[in-house]
């Protein structure tokens, strides 16, 4: 696993045993791999399951939204050189 030596950090740290902690490490990487796109899908679902309507769901998800760290949108080297060189 790329993320061994945060896998020994928790375990020093903490009173987790090497599979708990990667399980954690596991859960963390996942919960901010999450895309934006991701999120409010699975937000609206959630808060139309609790009865939510729309109106107030998009608003609570816009609210949450600009806190929330997100994972980053795959980008070609066409689009990396743009960011750096304009286009």
């Amino acid at each position: 696993m790329p993320y061994d030596d945060l896998i020994a950090h928790l375990m020093r740290t903490t009173s987790l045993g090497p599979g708990e902690a990667a399980r954690v490490v596991a859960d963390v990487l996942s919960y901010f791999g999450e895309t934006a796109e991701a999120y409010v899908r699975r937000r609206h679902a959630e808060l139309r399951a609790r009865g939510l309507g729309n109106d107030e769901i998009f608003r609570r998800v816009a609210a949450e939204l600009p806190a929330r760290r997100v994972a980053a949108p795959e980008l070609s080297q066409r689009q990396l050189r743009r960011i750096i060189y304009g286009g």
